[in-house]
């Protein structure tokens, strides 16, 4: 679902970075006025979730290959605005870092995986939990069905975008610039998909961990419906404390995917599985559609990775995991200070011990 530079038109990136920027700030606004500093653990190891869920390609024997995103998970613990910002930042180190997904098509991404499947799952979690209790079957099997709802709304969004360019950019002979696939093939090829296979994938990744954290730390768990501007809990200075041991919890299982993660590069290869839908290289495309477009052309070398494709063995892997978890982390904490320090300073004087004197 990652889709990179080449596949859409200006006419489409352009207008989802005029999307996604007051979102982005919307979305910061939101979270400076609940967010604490004590709190950003979470919400880093919340998007390192993300960027690991998806080094996991999930293949169909002998044709493509998807994966989970976590954005509905990250919705449910921290609330959507804060997901949008956790799946944001996972997918920028993916694109600059290892060319998983283009940065003319970031925003485009973003409003895919970082807005609609997170807000789309968060509201279908909330019809089902409702005001269940922590411990309440209601809680995994909404996050479950939220997660698949989520990830189908984004592969449909992801569809549309593919499907229109067509319609929207051409040469004089008729053909298609970027993507030259339809919404004829592009809609049934990423719909059928996700709704088959990865969806479910996606569902029981949701379902298992808010069935987990039931058992280990249910305290990161809503208990009762909140709007979508504050669904972060907030942590006390007593609390302090237990705020890290609740990240810690976390941690552990964001260490098990890290050791696990090149199972993302043995299954795909085990299963004679190729490279995920609208995410093929200029000579695969040829060979699918007779021809490689001319915008596709000039636009999927846009940006030179540091470490493009993840590495092709699973050492490689493995270390591209530990570093991009790495990243994905510095890079939240660094935002965390620069966005939320007036939440910080007010923690500080609200936890100052009063001047009796």
């Amino acid at each position: 679902m990652h889709i990179p530079d080449g596949y859409l038109s200006p006419q489409t990136y352009v207008p989802a970075y005029g999307a996604m920027i007051p979102l982005w700030w919307r979305a910061s606004a939101k979270l400076s006025k609940s967010l604490r500093n004590r709190q950003i653990p979470i919400l880093a190891l919340g998007a390192a979730f993300s960027f690991l869920i998806m080094m996991f390609n999930v293949p169909i024997p002998g044709g493509t290959t998807g994966h989970a995103v976590g954005g509905v998970l990250v919705a449910i613990l921290l609330g959507p605005w804060a997901a949008m910002v956790a799946v944001s930042l996972a997918l920028a180190v993916q694109a600059l870092m290892f060319g998983d997904g283009g940065v003319t098509t970031f925003g485009a991404n973003c409003l895919n995986m970082a807005v609609i499947m997170p807000f789309a799952g968060w509201a279908a979690y909330r019809v089902i939990a409702g005001n269940a209790p922590v411990d309440s079957r209601r809680q995994w099997v909404g996050a479950a069905v939220g997660g698949y709802i989520g990830l189908n709304a984004a592969a449909l969004s992801a569809g549309l975008m593919f499907g229109i360019q067509p319609l929207i950019a051409y040469d004089a002979a008729g053909r298609a610039l970027y993507c030259p696939f339809g919404l004829q093939v592009a809609l049934p090829a990423m719909c059928a998909t996700h709704l088959v296979l990865f969806g479910v994938v996606e569902a029981v990744v949701t379902g298992l961990v808010i069935a987990y954290l039931q058992r280990v730390e249910p305290s990161l768990l809503p208990v009762h419906a909140g709007g979508l501007c504050d669904m972060l809990p907030r942590i006390h200075s007593k609390d302090e404390g237990r705020a890290w041991v609740r990240a810690r919890r976390f941690g552990l299982l964001i260490a098990a995917l890290i050791l696990l993660s090149p199972l993302g590069l043995y299954l795909p290869a085990r299963f004679g599985a190729g490279s995920a839908w609208g995410e093929w290289s200029s000579h695969e495309i040829a060979q699918l559609a007779g021809y490689v477009p001319s915008g596709l052309r000039h636009m999927d070398s846009i940006w030179n990775a540091p470490m493009p494709d993840y590495g092709p063995k699973p050492i490689a892997y493995l270390f591209v995991a530990v570093v991009g978890v790495a990243l994905v982390m510095l890079v939240t904490f660094a935002l965390g200070k620069l966005i939320w320090r007036k939440n910080a300073e007010a923690d500080t004087s609200v936890d100052a011990p009063a001047d009796h004197s």
